[in-house]
């Protein structure tokens, strides 16, 4: 998990864009003289035609129809964009590996291009890559609830003041008016469990009588709520970096607060060993009193630094930094020397970014939707919360706790998964993970009965595969997707002194820039 700039940006995926990829489609309705749409949709054939730019002629994009709201098959019907990197050695295929890079709101059209740069030739071999663009993503019939810049990422990372309570209000409480006027057909069915059913129809359009799958973060989620759903048709799952499936969604974002403190406490004892190069304390507590300085100079005075007036909110915002103590160290420093009015180091590159297109929507459309009992309705709630685990985490407490859109979002239409089959899923948890704590990961595999967990002890980082790749880690993954064969007792690995990610982070790191994501 390599910071690629001071400001914490979160990118879903880092791929140079493509070309055009296959036509976004439009809402339709499934033709009538198909004898049953379920059938109709399951008997799809694919338009394969190459994605375009410099991808290769094997990867090939197609659109698929999908109903809307499949209770309604016969209804209205949205677009869902695939991809496909076949494999070179059809004689040795056994199927197909399916990928989700998180969000909710990631585009994952291009993760078999960027999967493949990864994995071993024996995995290659064995299996066509799948991406796609979940429903109200990208190229995916995306959502447009006519969000401002505001509405997007404030409406998540805003922190709790009383002199800015009704505002904050206000906004969420817009944040869902606006997508009930623009999109209130479509909202209610841009699920998980839809999304799920997608990848379902996907599997059939296909020719497979299962798929196999990678997800990150939020896309561990989805492929646990798959494997409920459809639990004879999932193959080998690998769920990196997870999220507790008891916690979605309102108590995993709440889980940031404690999770924080834990991850400053080690920061302030990595850095204060390392005095003599970062000189923010030779203690604990002193480097403890620098920050905290740091956050109440820049409350008075923003502090600037590459371009950019930080107040001390922003500099909170920087909790993820602190889970890789390098980086944080390296960030504090930088703010520091550019209080004194002292020389700073260059500013570290700005990733790529995916397709944005529908992210924030479709994050609200999730994270409010797939279990509306677990977010409050009285704006007082959140209000008692922010301010109690502000007290108790100040860090990072009022940010997780304070109000969202989803107080103000309305009535799912489906209740929540029930998780009570067992899963034959391999999941992959750093011990020092941002966005998806390693409490996480030891909830969702308490959660799916049969799954076997590989735990990387002091790594660093969101994401194995790709972003903090672990040798150990990621040949137990592997070893999993070309025999079948679960370890036969949970694995611990230990992270190696270059574990750090060659892209930026797939989900889940709260931003300061607009170019953000979440889980």
């Amino acid at each position: 998990m390599r910071l690629r700039a001071l400001i914490p940006a979160l990118a879903v995926g880092l791929l140079a864009p493509l070309a055009p990829l296959a036509p976004q489609a439009t809402a339709r309705t499934a033709p009538a003289a198909e004898p049953s749409p379920a059938t109709w949709y399951e008997t799809q054939k694919p338009a394969w035609k190459h994605c375009g730019g410099t991808a290769p002629a094997r990867f090939q994009c197609a659109t698929l129809q999908m109903p809307l709201d499949y209770r309604r098959p016969d209804g209205p019907t949205i677009g869902v964009a695939i991809s496909r990197l076949a494999t070179s050695t059809p004689e040795q295929r056994r199927g197909v590996l399916l990928f989700n890079p998180g969000g909710p709101g990631g585009s994952g059209l291009e993760d078999p291009l960027l999967f493949a740069k990864d994995l071993p030739r024996s995995v290659l071999e064995r299996y066509d890559l799948i991406g796609f663009d979940p429903r109200g993503v990208g190229r995916s019939s995306p959502l447009n609830c006519g969000l401002d810049e505001d509405e997007k990422a404030g409406g998540f990372w805003s922190p709790y003041k009383p002199e800015t309570e009704q505002r904050d209000i206000a906004r969420s409480r817009s944040i869902a008016e606006k997508c009930r006027a623009r999109e209130g057909e479509r909202v209610p069915h841009i699920s998980t469990r839809n999304t799920a059913r997608d990848m379902d129809v996907i599997r059939a359009v296909l020719g497979e009588r299962k798929i196999s799958y990678i997800g990150v973060s939020y896309g561990t989620y989805l492929g646990a709520v798959y494997t409920q759903m459809f639990p004879h048709r999932a193959d080998r799952f690998i769920l990196d970096s997870a999220v507790d499936p008891t916690l979605a969604w309102r108590g995993m974002f709440r889980t940031w607060g404690p999770e924080a403190e834990t991850a400053f406490t080690r920061w302030t004892r990595w850095t204060a060993a390392r005095d003599a190069r970062y000189d923010l304390g030779g203690t604990p507590a002193q480097v403890r009193d620098t920050f905290w300085g740091l956050v109440r100079k820049a409350e008075r005075t923003p502090i600037s630094l590459h371009g950019r007036e930080w107040n001390g909110d922003a500099i909170r915002l920087l909790r993820p930094t602190f889970f890789s103590v390098k980086e944080g160290a390296d960030a504090m420093a930088n703010l520091r020397r550019a209080s004194l009015g002292l020389p700073v180091g260059p500013a570290p590159a700005t990733p790529a970014f995916p397709d944005m297109t529908g992210f924030w929507d479709t994050l609200w459309s999730i994270a409010c939707g797939d279990d509306d009992t677990s977010w409050p309705r009285d704006p007082g709630t959140y209000r008692e919360d922010a301010i109690r685990d502000k007290a108790r985490y100040p860090l990072y407490g009022d940010f997780a706790s304070s109000v969202k859109a989803c107080a103000f979002w309305g009535t799912s239409p489906e209740p929540v998964t029930t998780f009570d089959k067992p899963a034959k899923a391999l999941i992959l948890q750093n011990e020092w993970d941002s966005q998806t704590s390693y409490a996480n990961g030891l909830g969702m595999h308490r959660t799916l009965k049969g799954s076997r967990l590989v735990s990387v002890k002091g790594g660093e980082g969101h994401g194995i595969y790709n972003y903090a790749p672990n040798p150990c880690a990621l040949k137990s993954a592997n070893d999993y997707l070309i025999t079948g064969v679960l370890p036969h007792q949970n694995v611990t690995c230990t992270a190696v002194d270059d574990q750090t990610s060659h892209r930026a982070t797939p989900s889940l790191r709260p931003p300061v820039s607009r170019k953000a994501g979440m889980l």
